[in-house]
């Protein structure tokens, strides 16, 4: 077991099973796209273990609150690092998070987009630590997401060769 996977079992956290795509759904590209040194992340949402997608739905500020809205960026965090390694086989390959992009669900005048996406920069931070965790992100709010889900997140990484 990798060091990243058993600090996560540590936490008692499990990576999920890759996304089920609603009914009628395709998606024409690779959640992960590797490039050289360099590892670009489609946009994720919250999965659940089983890899259906983890409610609350909706904008938060209304419908989902800011604290959803921060576990389902953690969430996010899970969905990315599942798919991570399986295109890598390995999660210790990544050397350094680069780049973090978060989109919130915003109700009208929800201004807290950095604290949600928090959620998603906290537990990498945790795993990888300051030195490899430290991302440049933006954190915005959007009006609308696919599927409702409250938060999408897309990232770029470092990987070793």
């Amino acid at each position: 077991m990798s060091e990243i996977e058993s600090r996560l079992a540590e936490l008692g956290l499990r990576l999920p099973e890759p996304m089920q795509l609603p009914p009628g759904v395709t998606l024409p590209f690779p959640w992960v796209r590797v490039h050289g040194g360099r590892v670009f992340v489609s946009g994720h949402g919250p999965l659940l273990a089983d890899g259906s997608l983890a409610g609350p739905f909706g904008k938060v500020g209304d419908q989902v609150t800011p604290e959803q809205a921060y576990q389902a960026a953690r969430l996010t965090a899970l969905a990315v690092l599942a798919s991570l390694r399986r295109e890598l086989g390995d999660l210790d390959r990544i050397t350094a998070w680069l780049r973090v992009f978060g989109m919130v669900n915003t109700a009208p005048g929800f201004t807290g987009t950095p604290m949600v996406i928090n959620g998603f920069s906290d537990l990498i931070l945790e795993l990888w630590g300051e030195s490899a965790g430290s991302h440049a992100r933006s954190a915005v709010g959007q009006a609308e997401l696919p599927f409702s889900i409250p938060v999408e997140i897309e990232a770029e990484v470092a990987i070793d060769g």
